[in-house]
């Protein structure tokens, strides 16, 4: 794997010269030069990166789409290869200078999501590129990666450079964006100081930027926060009914159905008009509240009100019976929709299937699948993983594999939580073969195995006797991939061995770790040796 990955990127290198080679030659026969150019210095080239060279593969090289995912995945390698500050990622990207697009960008931020730093110096290497402009989806893409990485400072550096150059117009959507990441750290003064900031940056924020912060907020259940916010700024921006929803339903989420009536009265009494959306924001809080009798109450008033209730208003009816563990409430009100011909939505369905498995219930589940997808409804992974659970838990292996090809014929591809599951239940009940199959049919399904599949192979192995050498293999194919095994996985693989007196094995491993393109795998050879003091004190280092 690494081989090929080194030709790769050698043989794109080596295209981008013959692309320059011709270039100039096609000058000259012009009649542009007047003198012979001389040839490539392929070395120099190679070692600099002159102007001309770099503005010829940045504007005149078009983009091969046949390439582009290959590109795609080679990038993402560089950036997980040199994921650490001290790395030097951009002289590891040069050789991507004649196929950079905004295409390729968007793509590549939104696969390394999880590796903040170097996303963050890949935008910039890319922005430094002449004739290159990022898209405004790109830019959303990298907040949104800083704000996961809680690197806020980054962030507002980042804003400023924006103001500063101009290069892209700041809008609400990105503040949108850093509300969420500051209410995910769990800092909602952080996110409200935010929305008070907006005006430095020529925005001048509106009900809907309020209404994204209060949602934002009352989202990851900061809904006193959100409260205190409201009052005092509902009078600098006088709430919709929209807005009124939406608190009651973050109260209602905390399960406090008095506040929730509050604001219900308040919004009838600054002459809002109803609508089914704040019935049923309200019936939520109530329902949540354990309120089931003035729940129903709620619901015979609607109609008092001309208001008809929506497959919403009745899934709230399912998920608090759900909730209950029901089943018969569930299916009375599941079978009053299908009379009305209301149809609920996947994450309704879901409950019931997830209640019908708890309730050994699975034949059901699978005939709700059914009803899915005659409804119109498309079962997706929660589905599907839900009934798996069961059958890995049981060990029933037939079905198992059976509930595999049905995801795939209907389209839903199974991730990485279903291929876990079932490949640790094939280990522990010694179908080995039948876990070989999985495991090979996962690549033609378009799955490539990440860190966790991989440590799922390699921690069942070793639990299994007589089976260390398939641990040892997986672990191998994990570095050949340039994937870094968790520590855990390296400390338990090296007790395994030192157990059966295979130090030697042990030093090859480290050794095959130290040879890799990823700096992270190298640093890690450490803890394979045992050295613990100085993986941890690595450890440190990238955290910083």
């Amino acid at each position: 794997m690494i081989t090929r990955a080194l030709y790769s990127r050698s043989r794109r290198l080596y295209s981008l010269l013959q692309h320059l080679q011709s270039h100039i030659s096609q000058t000259h026969r012009s009649g542009a030069y007047p003198i012979s150019p001389s040839p490539v210095d392929l070395s120099r080239i190679s070692s600099v990166r002159p102007f001309l060279f770099t503005r010829l593969c940045t504007q005149t090289m078009k983009l091969d789409p046949s390439s582009l995912a290959e590109d795609v995945n080679e990038i993402c390698r560089v950036l997980s290869d040199f994921r650490s500050p001290h790395h030097d990622i951009e002289s590891a990207l040069d050789c991507f200078l004649g196929k950079i697009s905004c295409n390729l960008v968007e793509q590549v931020l939104k696969r390394c999501k999880n590796l903040g730093v170097s996303a963050h110096r890949f935008f910039l290497w890319a922005q430094r590129l002449p004739g290159f402009n990022h898209s405004r989806e790109s830019y959303h893409i990298l907040v949104d990666i800083l704000g996961s990485g809680k690197q806020f400072p980054l962030i507002w550096n980042f804003l400023f450079e924006m103001r500063e150059s101009g290069d892209s117009e700041i809008r609400s959507e990105i503040f949108w964006i850093i509300f969420r990441a500051y209410c995910r750290a769990d800092l909602p003064a952080d996110a409200i100081r935010a929305f008070n900031k907006m005006d430095d940056f020529g925005i001048k924020p509106g009900i809907d930027d309020l209404d994204q912060l209060l949602y934002t907020l009352c989202k990851r259940k900061l809904v006193k926060h959100a409260q205190e916010f409201f009052e005092r700024v509902k009078f600098e921006f006088p709430p919709t009914r929209k807005t009124y929803s939406i608190l009651m339903r973050g109260w209602g989420d905390t399960g406090n159905s008095t506040e929730a009536r509050k604001l219900f009265n308040e919004m009838l009494e600054r002459g809002c008009s109803t609508d089914v959306l704040a019935y049923n924001s309200l019936l939520e809080s109530l329902c949540r509240d354990g309120k089931m009798d003035e729940a129903y109450k709620l619901f015979r008033e609607m109609r008092l009100y001309g208001l008809e209730p929506d497959a919403c208003t009745y899934s709230i009816f399912i998920r608090a019976s759900c909730e209950a563990n029901d089943i018969h409430s569930v299916f009375r009100v599941l079978d009053r929709m299908r009379r009305y011909s209301l149809v609920p939505n996947v994450f309704t369905y879901n409950c019931i299937i997830k209640l019908l498995c708890k309730k050994a219930m699975v034949d059901d589940a699978y005939l709700l699948v059914d009803e899915m997808l005659e409804r119109g409804v498309s079962p997706d992974l929660w589905s599907y993983n839900a009934i798996q659970a069961v059958h890995c838990d049981n060990c029933e292996v037939n079905k198992a594999l059976m509930l595999i090809s049905m995801m795939k014929r209907d389209s839903c591809m199974p991730d990485r939580h279903t291929y876990n599951m079932v490949l640790k239940m094939l280990i522990r009940v010694g179908r080995f073969d039948r876990a070989m199959n999985v495991w090979e049919g996962m690549g033609e399904s378009g799955f490539y195995p990440s860190v966790s599949t991989y440590a799922v192979m390699v921690h069942s192995f070793c639990k299994k006797k007589g089976k260390l050498e398939d641990a040892c293999r997986y672990f191998e194919m994990m570095i050949d991939e340039g994937i870094p095994p968790y520590p855990c996985t390296c400390d338990l693989l090296r007790d395994r061995l030192l157990q059966f007196g295979f130090r030697e094995q042990i030093q090859i491993l480290a050794d095959k770790m130290l040879r890799s393109t990823s700096c992270l795998i190298q640093e890690l050879s450490n803890t394979m040796r045992g050295d613990k003091a100085y993986a941890r004190s690595r450890a440190e280092d990238i955290i910083v």
